[in-house]
């Protein structure tokens, strides 16, 4: 049997463990910089108030019905997921944290289990009395049907917040009221073309042949058909297996048209993506550089240029070299920059990197591997390129942060008795 623990609104919700007097109202949460609505709670989501759009166009409708406005607290986020982590660990033999809010379990060795419905309200409430957050558990045989489980605890009426998909029955019930783009691996594009053969939900989906999937759609659809059908065919490794794509974006907390402040932005965003890459192990073949204006100018402006390397490269000197080499071609003069960002793209295992007998690697481990160390032991930005110097116009703008109240000292929640 497989489990997913997800939280519910996860970062409204963790707004409101440390500040019971905003528990019993309804809680939004803004992007970078307080860009977009990107957290509802439900309270909030009966008021109608939508996801992913500008704060600026909804700011009157939140104030009108006194809806609580919080910037983006990552650092209390980071801290309360683990925490979360920790307790659903407890509750199962192998565990994997899929995202900041979601945990996927294996239960191998849980033949003591006779109930998975009570065993889910255990979890729960282990979760609740010990982190505050809410969370919708949900089994099944595969992981695509504990996702499909998970979905049903906290979004299907008649359900307690725990949902189980152990028999055809049950199975049916729960996919006959997804529609197709709700089921794990079924984007929006994939569920048009779905939609084109007449099939409406998940049920639908499952009740297809996987070879005719595979023929028409890939081997992705066919194991999704397989997955939904009780039939394991994803692993661990599978869906936490590296990136093939690592970005580093953000918006301006004030528009940028200083050409040397736009280089300085980029390069930083370089040295961020260089270490998450190291991270994982892998090396940059591409990397995408791009900058805009806003989308709601007059007069909108966006560029992104390509840069490959002749071998593939960690070496934070050298994306910040291309950046240099191609920056004449994405600023322009004039343009009040709102936005840009870096991507490394085609990514290779540093592992088994094709050498090229006529190239000198351009690779520094040991420099890097320094590099990495102080900012580990110092904060990230302890120790940067040159070129990558802080600038107040670009620092992140949160106008509407909480307290870091378990990350800062100074932030620490006082009580006067």
């Amino acid at each position: 049997m497989f489990g997913l623990v997800d939280a519910v609104s996860f970062y409204a919700r963790a707004e409101k463990v440390f500040d019971p007097s905003i528990r019993h109202k309804p809680v939004v949460v803004l992007t970078n910089n307080d860009g977009c609505i990107c957290a509802v709670c439900p309270i909030a989501r009966q008021l109608g108030v939508p996801k992913f759009v500008p704060y600026f166009k909804v700011k009157s409708f939140l104030a009108k019905h006194g809806v609580v406005v919080r910037s983006s607290n990552y650092e209390l986020y980071a801290d309360l997921s683990e925490r979360m982590m920790n307790v659903i660990a407890r509750y199962s033999d192998n565990h994997y944290v899929y995202s900041i809010d979601e945990s996927f379990l294996h239960f191998k060795n849980f033949s003591c289990v006779d109930n998975w419905h009570e065993y889910g309200h255990v979890i729960r409430k282990a979760v609740w009395r010990e982190t505050r957050l809410p969370v919708g558990v949900g089994f099944g045989a595969t992981l695509t049907l504990a996702k499909a489980a998970n979905h049903a605890s906290k979004k299907l009426s008649g359900f307690d917040g725990v949902a189980v998909i152990d028999d055809k029955a049950s199975r049916k019930e729960i996919l006959s009221r997804m529609s197709l783009t709700e089921v794990w691996g079924i984007g929006s594009k994939l569920g048009k073309r779905l939609s084109i053969l007449g099939l409406k939900n998940g049920w639908d989906l499952a009740n297809q042949s996987p070879k005719a999937m595979r023929g028409q759609f890939g081997v992705v659809v066919e194991r999704t058909v397989n997955e939904l059908n009780g039939m394991p065919c994803l692993q661990w490794d599978e869906i936490g297996q590296d990136k093939q794509e690592i970005f580093s974006t953000r918006s301006f907390g004030q528009r940028v048209t200083d050409g040397h402040a736009l280089k300085a932005a980029l390069s930083s965003h370089a040295s961020i993506v260089g270490a998450k890459v190291r991270r994982q192990g892998s090396l940059i073949k591409r990397l995408v550089i791009f900058a805009s204006s806003s989308p709601h100018d007059d007069s909108y402006y966006k560029k992104s240029v390509i840069y490959e390397f002749p071998i593939a490269t960690d070496n934070i000197l050298k994306l910040v070299g291309a950046i240099s080499y191609v920056f004449d071609n994405i600023y322009r003069q004039g343009v009040s920059f709102y936005r840009c960002g870096v991507g490394g793209v085609e990514l290779e295992n540093s592992q088994f990197q094709q050498q090229d007998m006529f190239s000198l690697s351009v690779n520094n481990p040991p420099l890097m591997k320094c590099y990495d160390q102080i900012n580990h032991r110092y904060g990230r930005g302890a120790v940067e390129v040159a070129i990558a110097e802080k600038n107040e116009k670009w620092a992140m703008r949160r106008n509407f942060l909480s307290p870091r109240s378990t990350s800062n000292w100074s932030e620490i929640p006082k009580i006067n008795c």
